[in-house]
């Protein structure tokens, strides 16, 4: 088990550390908000995460047997999500105006990660590289490989985070709020790009 969670890391190490969908919007939030503002999305992201990847280790998703339509309905739908919360920002004001930049929720980290195509494509792939055919049943190696990759990605996401806080603070004041907003929708229009024409 050491062997294969070691590997399984190792795999996952550049898709989850280098520049992504998920690691910019995560930058992002934490440039505008702040870590701690940051932990709802994060939770809704890493349990939609935890679930998609499950279902996909157990068989049920069928991944494989989606056809192109859906995926590229999902990217669609995803980008426009994205390109929504970017608007938001954009159109915000004083770094108080929350209403309008409001703090990402459980249900926009969810959404990123359900409307994400890419995403079941990097599990399915996980799970073929590491989930032996002779062991497809059996439910331990399926939720510890679920539970790595999950784990893992948090690990990333919140360095990406804490990045995007630490480099942003110094620029959350009232003066220097239109900037920052414009800077944070015009990283997450580029998320939005970046699942559309990935």
């Amino acid at each position: 088990m050491l062997e294969l969670t070691l590997a399984l890391v190792l795999f996952l190490f550049p898709l989850a550390y280098s520049p992504g969908p998920g690691n910019m919007f995560f930058a992002a939030i934490g440039g505008r908000f702040g870590l701690r503002a940051s932990v709802p999305a994060t939770i809704g992201y890493h349990l939609a995460t935890f679930v998609v990847a499950a279902a996909i280790g157990f068989g049920f998703a069928g991944v494989a047997r989606m056809s192109t339509e859906v995926f590229d309905l999902m990217r669609y739908l995803g980008s426009a999500y994205i390109f929504w919360l970017a608007l938001k920002f954009l159109r915000a004001g004083a770094t108080d105006d929350d209403k309008v930049a409001r703090r990402a929720t459980v249900m926009d980290g969810a959404v990123l990660l359900l409307l994400n195509p890419k995403a079941y494509l990097i599990i399915a792939l996980m799970f073929t590289q590491f989930l032996p055919v002779d062991a497809t049943s059996d439910a331990g190696l399926v939720l510890w490989i679920t539970s790595v990759f999950t784990l893992n990605n948090f690990v990333a996401f919140t360095v990406w985070t804490i990045a995007g806080d630490m480099l942003m603070r110094r620029f959350r004041s009232e003066r220097s709020a239109r900037p920052l907003n414009i800077a944070s929708g015009v990283m997450l229009a580029a998320v939005a790009l970046w699942i559309l024409f990935q």
